[in-house]
């Protein structure tokens, strides 16, 4: 499994591929499955409740592999009836210019016109799924099972990069190999259109909260495949696993670069306090931690009474 196959030159996803049969699959994931590791990746998932169906490159037997000085990087996009804005986050995947891309999309059993969209664009796909499951996190622990990638990024549905060079601008030169985490800066899109730029905060400020979002970082693979995210959080499990990367030293580096457009409107932003409620159950109970959680607390419920306000 060794020669490269340029199914379509058009898209970033299918320009690196390799072929195998089941002798050559089975080598494949004993390369990727280690007597040493203490996980297992997947090729496919093995059937969930109520699926609706699975598909993509991977189905037809087709694979890729990393390349010195070119490391495969793992995209995931998890979505539920995200019929309105799947299909940009899909193009803004399978548009880039960094040619070594593995995508992965986990449906959660949509019941709208999703699958459609996802079968659209298929062909550029290495493997869906559509299933139920636990939520969100849930979801993209699936993604990270079945990442064969070096790298791996949650570009979920209704987010997109921000250009379509983002992924050359990080891995076509990538000198260290040291960081565990990659991050950067975001653009957050409003309903009115509105765009504004939030660039990313210092790391050792971590532990007032998100410095950063998953849509704008690039995790190693194998660390995540040793850390998945804790299902039983509920909204700031994503801010759980950066945290305990942290606290266990683990190197981030942050490029000065704008990676990813955001809708306004997340889990996060519309439970704002629950989201602050959570990180702080999360870190260290300091008196000087305390205080910044409590005073967050307090500035947030003025502005959502001053918001309740103005709309009477």
């Amino acid at each position: 499994m060794t020669d490269i196959i340029r199914l379509e030159e058009q898209y970033c996803t299918t320009r690196r591929m390799t072929k195998a049969d089941s002798q050559a699959m089975e080598e494949l994931l004993k390369a990727f499955n280690k007597p040493e590791d203490k996980f297992e990746t997947v090729l496919f998932l093995p059937e969930g409740e109520s699926r609706q169906g699975q598909g993509g490159l991977r189905t037809q037997g087709y694979f890729k592999q990393s390349k010195e000085g070119k490391p495969l990087i793992t995209v995931v996009t998890v979505v539920y009836n995200g019929e309105s804005l799947l299909e940009e986050t899909i193009l803004s995947v399978i548009n880039q210019t960094y040619d070594n891309v593995e995508y992965i999309i986990i449906d959660g059993g949509s019941s709208d016109g999703t699958l459609d969209i996802i079968r659209k664009y298929q062909h550029a796909i290495d493997y869906w799924v559509s299933e139920k499951d636990s939520g969100i996190y849930d979801a993209m622990n699936k993604g990270i099972d079945l990442a064969t990638g070096d790298w791996i990024n949650f570009m979920n549905s209704g987010d997109c990069f921000y250009s379509s060079t983002i992924l050359s601008e990080i891995f076509s030169n990538l000198s260290s190999q040291d960081e565990i985490v990659i991050y950067g800066n975001r653009q957050v899109i409003y309903p009115s259109g509105r765009a504004r730029l939030v660039k990313a905060g210092l790391i050792n400020n971590l532990w007032k909260g998100s410095q950063f979002c998953h849509q704008a970082s690039f995790t190693k693979v194998q660390y995540h495949k040793m850390n998945i995210f804790d299902i039983n959080i509920k909204i700031v499990a994503d801010f759980d696993f950066f945290y305990r990367a942290w606290k266990n030293d683990e190197k981030f580096k942050y490029v000065d670069i704008v990676l990813a457009n955001i809708e306004s409107g997340g889990i996060s932003d519309l439970n704002r306090i629950d989201s602050i409620l959570g990180c702080w159950t999360l870190v260290d109970k300091t008196f000087k931690n305390n205080f910044f959680y409590c005073f967050l607390i307090i500035k947030e419920s003025l502005k959502d009474k001053v918001k309740r306000f103005v709309k009477a």
